[in-house]
C-alpha cells in the first residue's frame, strides 16, 4: 500500500465529539503520528500549538467550521470528514472556506486514499475527484441525483473539476 511509505510519519489532527471515531482514524492511520481532540478549545489549542502535515476535522460538535477556518489559515490541508453535517450546504461552506476534501463518514475507509494524493501533492483540488465520487454517491441517494444541478455554485465547481484533468 502506497501510504505506508507516503504517510509513513506524517503529523496528522483527528477532531471528532465521538472518540470512537478519532479512535477508527487512528487506526486507519497507524502509521502517522496522530493528535486527538475531542471539542473545540483542545483541536483550537493544538492548531497552535503543532505543525501539522493533515488535519482531519467533524462538523457539528466540535465547530468544524470554525477549526476549518484556523486550519486553513495555518496552511494545514484539512478534510472534514462528516455524518451529520453531510449536506450540500456544508459541503459548499467546506470548499468556500477552503478544505481540501469532504468526506461522509460513511466513506471513511476512503480516507487514506485521499489523503495520500494531498500528501503526493497532485495539483491543487485535483484529488478532490476522489473525496467528490464518494461525497457525489451519498448526496445522489440521500438528496437526489441533481442536487449540483441545483446549485450554480456547485455546477461551476464541478466543471473546474473537469478542467483540471
Amino acid at each position: 500500500m502506497v501510504g505506508s511509505n507516503v504517510l509513513k510519519n506524517k503529523r496528522v489532527l483527528a477532531v471528532d465529539d465521538e472518540p470512537d471515531v478519532v479512535d477508527t482514524v487512528g487506526e486507519i492511520l497507524d502509521m502517522c503520528l496522530l493528535d486527538k481532540a475531542t471539542d473545540f478549545d483542545a483541536a483550537l489549542d493544538l492548531l497552535y500549538k503543532a505543525k501539522y502535515d493533515l488535519v482531519i476535522l467533524d462538523i457539528q460538535g466540535v465547530n468544524g467550521m470554525e477549526l476549518l477556518k484556523h486550519s486553513v489559515a495555518k496552511g494545514f490541508p484539512t478534510v472534514m470528514l462528516t455524518a451529520h453535517g453531510a449536506n450540500p450546504e456544508t459541503l459548499k461552506q467546506s470548499i468556500a472556506l477552503g478544505a481540501s476534501a469532504f468526506l461522509p463518514k460513511e466513506y471513511m475507509t476512503n480516507l487514506l486514499e485521499i489523503l495520500e494524493d494531498i500528501i503526493i501533492g497532485k495539483p491543487q483540488r485535483l484529488w478532490w475527484r476522489e473525496s467528490m465520487k464518494c461525497t457525489e454517491k451519498y448526496f445522489d441517494k440521500k438528496y437526489g441525483s441533481d442536487w449540483k444541478e441545483k446549485d450554480a455554485f456547485f455546477q461551476r465547481f464541478m466543471d473546474s473539476l473537469e478542467s483540471n484533468p
